[in-house]
């Protein structure tokens, strides 16, 4: 996952909601966050938007990344990062 450009260390990585922990959970390496586990980011097919207007759920798996760092002072949070499949 690239991170977003304007980011510099101190930075905390979240995934759905928790925070990661540098060098456990994640490393950073040429600008792009790296993680040992798989992360998913699934499409939501039409039967599954359907039946989620009609607020029945759905189980299928996706991942977000947000990342909380800031610029002149100000936090700022890149949400729902792109997930890129291991390569």
């Amino acid at each position: 996952m690239p991170l977003p450009a304007g980011v510099r260390a101190p930075f905390e990585v979240y995934v759905n909601g928790v925070r990661q922990e540098l060098g456990s959970d994640y490393r950073v390496a040429g600008g792009e966050l790296l993680f040992d586990r798989e992360l998913v980011r699934e499409k939501l097919s039409r039967w599954a938007w359907f039946l989620g207007f009609w607020g029945i759920g759905t189980y299928n798996r996706n991942d977000e990344i947000d990342v909380r760092y800031e610029v002149d002072g100000r936090p700022t949070v890149a949400h729902a990062l792109e997930i890129r499949p291991p390569e």
